[in-house]
């Protein structure tokens, strides 16, 4: 089974960014729901750190390549990295979107990688991923070191790259299944650096089963809410928590009780082979609506909080004052 990372939050905070106590708030904080971090979390070996927690290995060189790229190019250059055995290895990759988000630690900006993190040479910029963005197939997905932004860019735009190698049990595929090119024509997979090519946990089949006012994800077994919207309308993230708790109270009986899902918990529902809405062709929610609040502050603007845009996939964050999201309860099975 897929296991979902703790975000790496362990402080809550009100809606205008003030650190508050936890216990009560519904908060990312709170629960630190998902596989918490081993210590230490890297293990350094010369050139090359080994990521103990996802059993991925990353160059201690954050920026390999020193320049900014087009995405091909990173694809290109990686290959010419395993021509080398650079750092004594011939299997580099470009990550795919949940390989390059396991690095993020949402208690952490300017990076936004854990403390006392191994890496040199981070920039606070844009960082592609392998995988394609399927709302727009002539774009990749790339993830932002300074706050942990993920969305898309251009495929001839330029950015950074860093490599990994090695086999994580712990990380599912994305979903992708197709290649591309840089202008969106499909290609063939193989040889291609991409996501498909990428080695992950497969999803079960079927993936997600519905059962009454739940969906049981079997990935990662986690029930969500099967109306996607609890309030019926957008709300503020404050209210997004309450109605959760609301929700809780009117409720009897032996299961656990429903939370507002932190931002790995929503991206983990996430097919990056589908768009509008990026879930899996076959699931049974209803009232879908197009983004998110999570139960995770945003650390770099603790005014804040971090939102899951289900049309296309992204992870940004929003205004937590403002009624701009909805609220899609989760609970463990």
């Amino acid at each position: 089974m897929h296991t979902i990372l703790q975000t790496g939050q362990h402080d809550c905070f009100d809606s205008s960014g003030r650190i508050i106590p936890c216990p009560g708030s519904g908060q990312d904080g709170e629960f630190r729901s998902g596989l918490p971090w081993p210590t230490p979390r890297f293990t350094v070996s010369s050139r090359t750190v080994l990521d103990n927690l996802t059993g991925l290995t990353w160059p201690r060189d954050a920026n390999p390549g020193i320049f900014p790229c087009t995405w091909q190019q990173a694809l290109e250059q990686i290959r010419d990295l395993n021509r080398q055995q650079w750092s004594g290895h011939a299997d580099w990759r470009l990550p795919d979107r949940r390989e390059l988000r396991s690095l993020m630690d949402y208690q952490a900006r300017n990076p936004a990688l854990p403390h006392g993190h191994p890496f040199a040479n981070v920039f606070l910029g844009w960082y592609w991923t392998s995988t394609t963005a399927a709302i727009n197939p002539a774009y990749a997905w790339y993830v932002h070191m300074e706050g942990a932004r993920m969305f898309y860019g251009r495929k001839n735009q330029e950015y950074l790259f860093w490599p990994v190698r090695g086999t994580s049990d712990i990380l599912a595929a994305t979903g992708q299944k197709r290649c591309f090119d840089t202008a969106g024509n499909r290609i063939p997979c193989h040889g291609s650096g991409q996501d498909p090519e990428c080695p992950a946990i497969a999803w079960p089949v079927p993936r997600l089963l519905w059962e009454g006012n739940q969906v049981l994800d079997r990935l990662t077994g986690l029930a969500w809410h099967t109306k996607a919207d609890l309030t019926g309308k957008p709300v503020t993230w404050a209210e997004a928590l309450q109605a959760v708790a609301q929700l809780n109270r009117s409720e009897t009986g032996p299961e656990p009780a429903w939370r507002l899902p932190n931002i790995n918990e929503l991206e983990s529902l996430v097919d990056a082979g589908h768009h509008s809405p990026a879930l899996p062709a076959d699931h049974p929610f209803t009232s879908l609506r197009d983004a998110y609040w999570s139960a995770t502050t945003s650390f770099f603007e603790p005014d804040w909080a971090w939102v899951l845009y289900l049309d296309k996939g992204a992870c940004g964050v929003g205004h937590k004052p403002g009624r701009s999201f909805h609220a899609w309860p989760v609970r463990d099975t």
